[in-house]
């Protein structure tokens, strides 16, 4: 589904991402951990092209992408999740969805969509006419998760999903991404709290500077010596 090859990136004279192999099958669910500032977001935003690669491929379905600016991103079957939700608070629940269904691909199916995205999360069945603005944290994590499901995407990049949630509320919301990865869909995961991430994934990636300092299975990953020092701090 994705494959990253040799993927560098800068910001100016600072490099930001060295080399970095990563691939995403479908149906997987794989998270990305490490420090604050190790280079987590970057990635994500460079395979969505919302970041220019310096060097390297991004392939999704074997289709070169890196090239290709975030708007067209999106019509290759890629759908972003960002840090912070950013839903557009004075707009409905409903209208905030079909936002998301804009790809030509998407628009014919955005009703059946709707509803599954409803199925998924009820919620936000319950507040279609709500402003999204007026959604706790939680619901507006359902949100964005819903908006990017609209796009019918195969490959979903997910920046953060529990930054600032109740406990309760991430169970929900790492509950429906599993059911989404079970439709088929790949999921890749930028996630700080390393127990959850490893819980919620078949295989992991330890990103350290810029650079993939382990890879393997959540199991591995959870027993590394690498990422008990670097991130747990053991």
């Amino acid at each position: 589904m994705l494959e990253v090859r040799d993927l560098s990136a800068h910001y100016g004279d600072a490099q930001a991402l060295w080399q970095v192999d990563l691939d995403v099958a479908a149906a997987e669910t794989v998270c990305l951990v490490g420090p604050n500032g190790a280079g987590k977001t970057t990635l994500v935003h460079t395979i969505a092209g919302l970041h220019r690669a310096t060097t390297g491929s991004v392939r999704v379905d074997g289709v070169e992408i890196s090239a290709i600016p975030g708007h067209r991103v999106c019509g290759h079957g890629v759908a972003v999740v960002p840090e912070g939700r950013r839903v557009f608070g004075h707009m409905t629940v409903r209208d905030n969805l079909l936002l998301g269904a804009y790809r030509r691909g998407a628009r014919e199916r955005h009703r059946r969509t709707e509803e599954e995205v409803y199925e998924l999360f009820p919620r936000l069945a319950e507040r279609a006419d709500q402003h999204a603005g007026t959604l706790s944290g939680g619901e507006q994590q359902m949100l964005a998760i819903g908006r990017a499901l609209m796009a019918r995407p195969r490959l979903l990049l997910l920046d953060e999903p529990s930054l600032g949630l109740a406990p309760v509320v991430v169970d929900e919301v790492f509950d429906a991404i599993a059911r989404i990865a079970a439709t088929g869909v790949g999921v890749l995961v930028v996630e700080q709290d390393v127990h959850r991430a490893l819980a919620a994934a078949d295989r992991g990636y330890l990103i350290v500077e810029g650079r993939v300092a382990a890879r393997g299975t959540a199991s591995e990953l959870s027993d590394s010596p690498v990422v008990r020092q670097r991130v747990l701090g053991m």
